[in-house]
């Protein structure tokens, strides 16, 4: 338990926080020991003050974690294209999602989650690193809603499964609800909803019932939707009230004001409906 007075935080929070990863990703790299402190290789469990301003290496490159003023807590909201990978950089040089983002003072995109090179859809990046981790985390249950398109006869055996529970190599999953959306011929489509957001899991809890996945699509995130007026690979900020939704969700403290101007936000709604999707977002095309 965190003494009084200590200003120390987990190594693997500071650096999700400052956009290095998530905490498990930075976890990993601690125990490959790719990371150092002041010259000593970081073990789980290693604590730092960013007052003293560590020397810290990832890789062998020397990272900055000085403190600074409090930012304001940014998120947009982006269309992914089919064909683009979560990653900042590529070696087969792939299109990457953070391409066609807004440049950032001081700053970077942290994305919430990821979408597989074949997925496309919703989205959302934020420079809280904090908020990031814990939209994330499966304790948070934040709910992800997906269109998809299958190939071939579904039938109630196999959705009766899929809302029950499969096994997948990495442990069970369900899906909290699955709606049949209709289709032609043998392409059908459903609306499905899951809480984390593991590798592949909602291609690989079809697959795990012998259904072939022709499309997806991630449609919202938590109450946010992905907007019908919203073109691939392009992005809209959201504004304050969608902002502290998503804080308010997994209990961190609400923004006062947003990167967005005063004039921009007058023509918005003044309430999160608690149980519709947000909508009410402006569109910054590039």
């Amino acid at each position: 338990m965190k003494k009084p007075n200590d200003n120390t935080e987990k190594l693997q929070k500071v650096l999700a926080n400052f956009g290095h990863g998530s905490r498990r990703e930075i976890e990993a790299m601690i125990v490959a020991k790719k990371i150092s402190v002041d010259g000593k290789i970081a073990t789980l469990g290693d604590r730092i003050d960013i007052r003293n301003q560590p020397k810290i290496r990832i890789n062998g490159n020397v990272i900055t974690v000085r403190p600074k003023d409090k930012d304001v807590c940014r998120v947009l909201a982006y269309y992914k294209p089919e064909g683009e990978i979560c990653s900042k950089t590529d070696p087969n040089g792939r299109a990457t999602v953070f391409t066609n983002l807004p440049k950032v003072k001081n700053s970077r995109w942290i994305n919430i989650g990821r979408l597989d090179i074949n997925t496309s859809g919703l989205l959302l990046f934020t420079t809280d690193g904090e908020l990031a981790n814990r939209l994330m985390h499966p304790r948070n249950e934040v709910e992800r809603e997906y269109v998809v398109r299958v190939f071939g006869q579904v039938t109630d055996a196999q959705i009766f499964q899929l809302k029950k529970g499969i096994q997948l190599e990495d442990g069970p999953a369900a899906f909290k609800s699955i709606k049949s959306q209709g289709g032609e011929g043998l392409n059908k489509w459903f609306n499905v909803t899951i809480t984390e957001g593991r590798n592949r899991e909602v291609r690989r809890m079809w697959e795990a019932v012998g259904v072939q996945v022709s499309r997806l699509l991630r449609v919202r995130y938590g109450n946010i939707s992905l907007p019908k007026w919203l073109s691939r690979g392009t992005w809209t900020e959201l504004d304050l009230n969608a902002v502290n939704y998503l804080r308010e969700l997994v209990h961190l403290s609400t923004e006062e004001k947003s990167f967005l101007s005063v004039e921009q936000q007058k023509s918005k709604p003044k309430r999160i409906q608690a149980k519709r999707p947000i909508v009410n977002l402006k569109s910054n095309k590039r």
